[in-house]
C-alpha cells in the first residue's frame, strides 16, 4: 500500500470520527427537530415560504414559514403547499402579537405542524398550552438568561437565543454574550443560537459550549431556491458585514425598534422622515401619538418592496451581519453541505491538535 493511500485511508478514518462527533454535538437537537442536521432556517417575512422551506427540510435542515401577517386562511394554503413539496419536518413561525393567534394555532394544530415557534414577544400562556395540548412543540426566544427561565417555566420545550448581529428586528445584545450568559445555566430544554452564523466551524464552537444547533437566515436568504429578487441577492453578495446596519432612533420619545439591513437610500430617508416629523411635532401639527404612528408608518410595504419588487434602493434589505459571507447564490443543499464539511474540518483539527 503506498504512502497516498495510507494517508488518503487515515483522512477519512479522521474524517468520519469528526463527522460522527458532530452528530453526537448536535443529537440532541437533531431528534427535537425529527431532522438529520440540527440546522433551522429562520423565519423571515416574504422569503420563509414554501419554496425555502421544503428545500431546507428537504436538504436534511428544518425549514420554518414565516407567518406573518398571514390571515389564517392564508396560512392554512401555505402549509398545504409546503406539505405538497416536502414530508420532511418543518415548523411555522406565528408572532405573538397577531390579532388571531389562537387561531393561527389551531390552522398548524389541525395540519400536523410538529413545531410552532412563537416569536415577536413574550408568548401568551393561552398559545402555548393550546400548541401543546394539541400535540405540537413549542419553540420561543429569549434574550436573557431570566426570560429563558421563565419561559421553559411557561412551558415551552425549546428556546432560540438570537444576537444583535442577525438581520431584522434583533436586541441589544451580541450572540457571543447570550451564549455565555445563558448555555452554561440552561439544560431542561434545547437551546438553538442565531444571530451572524454563516460557517460551520463557528457552529461547531457553538455546540461545545452546549447549544443544540443553529439558526441562519441571511445564508439561505440568497440561495436559489429563494424567492427574493435576483436584486436583492445580488445586494447581500456586494455587500460586507459594516453594510448591515440596525436603524437609529433620533428622539427617546418616539422609540423605534431596531432593525438590522443594509444601508441605502431608504436608511437617510427614514432619517430624514423622522426628522420632519419631530419638526412637525414641536410645531404642534401632530400630537405625541401621530407623530409616533407617522413615523412606525414610514417602512410600511418595505420589506415586501425590497424582497419581491427588487427595491434595494428605498425598500427595506434586511440581512444579518453574516451577509459580509455571501459570495454567491448558491442551492440550498449546497449551503448545508458547505456548513458540515466546515464544522467536520473545524473538529478533525482540533483532534489532530490534541494528538500532537
Amino acid at each position: 500500500m503506498s504512502a497516498n493511500t495510507v494517508e488518503a485511508a487515515d483522512d477519512a478514518q479522521r474524517r468520519a470520527v469528526a463527522r460522527a462527533e458532530l452528530d453526537r454535538l448536535w443529537s440532541r437537537g437533531a431528534r427535537f427537530l425529527g431532522v438529520d442536521y440540527a440546522i433551522l432556517g429562520g423565519a423571515m417575512s416574504w422569503v420563509s415560504e414554501r419554496n425555502l422551506v421544503s428545500a431546507i427540510s428537504n436538504a436534511g435542515g428544518f425549514g420554518v414559514i414565516a407567518c406573518g401577517a398571514m390571515n389564517p386562511a392564508q396560512l392554512e394554503a401555505e402549509i398545504a403547499a409546503t406539505q405538497a413539496l416536502t414530508t420532511k419536518p418543518f415548523g411555522v413561525n406565528l408572532i405573538t402579537m397577531h390579532p388571531q393567534l389562537d387561531e393561527l394555532v389551531q390552522v398548524c394544530l389541525r395540519a400536523k405542524v410538529g413545531h410552532i415557534v412563537l416569536a415577536g414577544g413574550i408568548p401568551p400562556g393561552a398559545a402555548i398550552r393550546a400548541a401543546k395540548d394539541g400535540g405540537a412543540q413549542v419553540i420561543a426566544f429569549s434574550p436573557a438568561l431570566v426570560l429563558a427561565k421563565r419561559l421553559i417555566r411557561m412551558g415551552v420545550d425549546a428556546l432560540v437565543i438570537e444576537g444583535a448581529e442577525a438581520g431584522g428586528h434583533v436586541g441589544p445584545v451580541s450572540l457571543t454574550v447570550l451564549a455565555q450568559e445563558i448555555l452554561p445555566h440552561i439544560s431542561d430544554v434545547p437551546v438553538f443560537v442565531a444571530g451572524g452564523i454563516a460557517r460551520g466551524d463557528a457552529i461547531v464552537g457553538f455546540l461545545e459550549q452546549g447549544a443544540s444547533g443553529a439558526q441562519l437566515g441571511t445564508r439561505f436568504a440568497a440561495s436559489s431556491e429563494s424567492i427574493a429578487h435576483e436584486r436583492f441577492k445580488a445586494a447581500f453578495i456586494r455587500a460586507s458585514a459594516r453594510d448591515a446596519m440596525t436603524t437609529v432612533q433620533l428622539d427617546p420619545r418616539f422609540p423605534v425598534i431596531p432593525v438590522r439591513g443594509l444601508v441605502n437610500e431608504g436608511t437617510q430617508r427614514f432619517l430624514d422622515h423622522q426628522a420632519e416629523t419631530l419638526r412637525r411635532f414641536q410645531a404642534g401639527e401632530f400630537n405625541k401619538e401621530e407623530a409616533q404612528l407617522e413615523i412606525e408608518h414610514f417602512w410600511a410595504g418595505a420589506l415586501r418592496r425590497a424582497v419581491v419588487d427588487g427595491d434595494v434602493e428605498t425598500g427595506s434589505v434586511m440581512a444579518g451581519q453574516s451577509v459580509g459571507m455571501v459570495r454567491s447564490v448558491q442551492p440550498v443543499a449546497e449551503i448545508i453541505a458547505d456548513l458540515i464539511d466546515q464544522a467536520v474540518t473545524s473538529l478533525m483539527r482540533r483532534s489532530s491538535g490534541r494528538e500532537h
